[in-house]
């Protein structure tokens, strides 16, 4: 059996994770800085705890190089997929909070005591100009809408545009910004930065959505939890970011958002239940609300703190590996990236990489095995030979099959080297 040096695992996620920041783990599970428990074994109320928390934090700040003065970042639970929920609540309360004072504002202090009038003049805002915007460029994205669509209502939801529409059906392209459906005053712009099960990822941060100089424009959300940490991104141009941390930032249970602290206390704060219900707007859990969670220090309920502990041992490691942040990372990920679509690109009779030039993703290379006509056996064969040299996890997702390369963070240099020169082989062979 091939030991874990051995082993270049290329899976989607969870990812592999550093084998010293295992070890360190490991011996963490067990006795935790001679304190004689483990960490996960240690209260969530610790000061242990808070302080692993907080310098999860202060690290995230440093190498993705945001201010922690603007933005909170919080670790919670439900993954990715609960962020698709927890981002649509809190954004669309934040939209209704704004519009409450307004409305109040509008009418003056005398009008603004009748409850009646107030609430009636708010709901009609809400039935003519609630809208919650979903640029759709992958499986990721599609069920981040189905996800609004469901719980907010399908009049609330612009599908900004459908990617598939420009692509035979399929997801592979980035539709032309002048082609995207803005709402006008949306309560957020959502788009998700890098689509793990179709390879897409967006070069830059969209111009359309960019802030004016006077720094109004848009509220954008984005899911980066397949390329956070891969890359410099302007965190100023975003309200929201949400990832779940199984690809480059740790291991499965612990989901991050890095939040714009004017969407909290005391500049904004959420609409009661009450309010919502009036409105005929869902409320949302509290475990998914931003304000109680960020008050509590992520802390509101059992928080897993091993992971958070996993996540900031990866940060440490990054910061000392790359003291200029996430350049360094970025640098290095380019490299692997080229380094294997330039081995698919050399043999065009054998590879057929899935997404458009335009969007190709640096993270998740996806590519089918045309060699000799039968694909279905050639990938077969690809796979079967590829883990016999111990090159693992490069099937692609089940929805839509294929080769998949995730060419994460823990991704070496060599690893990216070694399957380059497998793709050669294979195409000669």
């Amino acid at each position: 059996m091939p030991s874990r040096a051995d082993i270049t695992y290329f899976g989607a996620g969870p990812a592999a994770l550093p084998t010293d920041v295992l070890e360190t783990a490991a011996q963490a599970l067990l006795d935790y800085q001679g304190t004689g428990l483990g960490i996960a074994e240690h209260s969530h109320r610790s000061e242990l705890a808070a302080k692993i928390i907080n310098e999860a934090k202060a690290d995230l700040a440093t190498y993705l190089g945001f201010s922690p003065e603007q933005y909170e970042v919080l670790f919670m639970q439900g993954g990715g997929t609960g962020e698709f929920a927890a981002s649509m609540y809190n954004l669309v309360g934040a939209w209704v909070s704004r519009q409450h004072a307004a409305v109040q504002k509008e009418l003056g202090e005398g009008a603004a005591a009748d409850e009646a009038q107030v609430l009636a003049a708010l709901r009609q805002r809400v039935e003519s100009g609630l809208k919650v915007d979903y640029i759709v460029t992958g499986s990721w994205s599609l069920k981040a809408y189905q996800e609004a669509v469901r719980l907010l209502g399908p009049e609330y939801v612009n599908l900004v545009c459908d990617a598939r529409t420009i692509n035979d059906g399929k997801f592979g392209k980035i539709p032309d910004e002048s082609t995207w459906k803005l709402s006008k005053d949306a309560a957020y712009v959502y788009f998700c930065d890098n689509e793990t099960v179709d390879g897409v990822e967006f070069p830059n941060f969209p111009k359309i959505l960019e802030p004016k100089e006077d720094g109004t424009g848009p509220i954008v959300v984005s899911d980066m939890s397949s390329n956070i940490l891969s890359r410099r991104i302007p965190v100023n141009n975003y309200s929201l970011l949400f990832f779940g941390a199984q690809k480059n930032l740790g291991c499965t249970g612990v989901a991050v958002a890095i939040l714009k602290k004017t969407f909290l206390p005391p500049t904004l704060s959420q609409p009661s239940p009450a309010l919502l219900r009036k409105l005929a707007l869902p409320i949302p859990p509290i475990v998914l609300q931003y304000e109680i969670i960020a008050k509590n220090n992520s802390l509101y309920n059992t928080l897993s703190i091993f992971d958070v502990y996993i996540a900031g041992q990866v940060l440490k490691k990054l910061l000392a590996t790359f003291p200029n942040g996430v350049d360094g990372q970025q640098a290095l990920a380019e490299k692997k990236a080229e380094l294997i679509y330039s081995a698919l690109e050399a043999h065009p009779e054998a590879y057929k990489i899935v997404p458009d030039k335009s969007a190709r993703s640096k993270m998740n290379i996806c590519f089918r095995v045309i060699k000799g006509g039968n694909v279905d056996e050639a990938e077969k064969a690809f796979l079967k030979e590829s883990t016999a040299i111990n090159l693992t996890g490069l099937k692609g997702h089940r929805s839509v099959g294929g080769i998949r390369a995730s060419n994460y963070n823990s991704i070496p240099l060599e690893g990216a080297e070694k399957l380059a020169n497998f793709i050669h082989e294979f195409a000669k062979a």
